[in-house]
């Protein structure tokens, strides 16, 4: 099992990024949490992570914090939630605010999320209450400081780059493209993604 690699960012393309370990390029999948808390390309970073192994993939998954990864196993463990839902969730709300919708039955701010409706709100409410990591002591992970950088690949359209990011965490296109309206001036393709997102989880 890995369960952290430590290296040099080469590349991020959300929801993936490339880290090199010793000359190996390992391709992760990450939140958006986590993506927007990472370094510049070229800098060191440092990561949780969770291997899933499929018949036909070995998936590494890659977290900021323990705390993150923590829940990402718990959510997967849940019936009918797979690690591509797990980091969509994980994507529209941090560890404290699903923490709270759990404990506040707020059924309306999950089904808010990608592929969670009502009936997978519900069920996440009443499993999860049960299988919450321990929270006492969140364990933040030095990433080294600084913003992704829009040096981490070729120039590109951050829009379009943006809008296939939240197809891939479950978005409907046209409602991927609504959430984007009038956020070309966010700058980076991260920041237009972090603010999307916040911007749907406030309906």
């Amino acid at each position: 099992m890995i369960g952290r690699i430590t290296g040099t960012l080469l590349e991020t393309q959300p929801p993936g990024l490339v880290v090199d370990v010793g000359g190996v390029g390992y391709e992760l999948e990450a939140s958006m949490t986590t993506l927007v808390a990472l370094p510049g390309v070229g800098k060191k970073v440092s990561l949780y992570t969770h291997l899933t192994i499929r018949d036909d993939a070995h998936l590494l998954f890659g977290f900021a914090r323990e705390q993150e990864r923590a829940l990402f196993r718990a959510l997967i463990k849940v019936n009918g939630i797979g690690p591509k839902l797990a980091l969509a969730i994980l994507s529209g709300m941090d560890e404290n605010a699903f923490v709270r919708c759990v404990m506040e039955d707020d059924v309306k701010s999950l089904t808010r999320l990608p592929g969670v409706g009502k009936k997978t709100a519900e069920r996440l409410i009443i499993e999860m209450r049960d299988r919450f990591p321990h929270w006492q002591h969140p364990d933040s992970l030095p990433l080294d400081g600084g913003s992704l950088s829009n040096a981490s690949r070729p120039a590109q359209d951050p829009l379009a780059d943006a809008e296939a990011a939240l197809v891939s965490l479950g978005y409907k296109p046209t409602e991927a493209s609504r959430m984007l309206s009038g956020l070309e001036g966010e700058g980076s393709t991260e920041a237009m993604i972090k603010a999307a997102l916040a911007r749907r989880m406030a309906g």
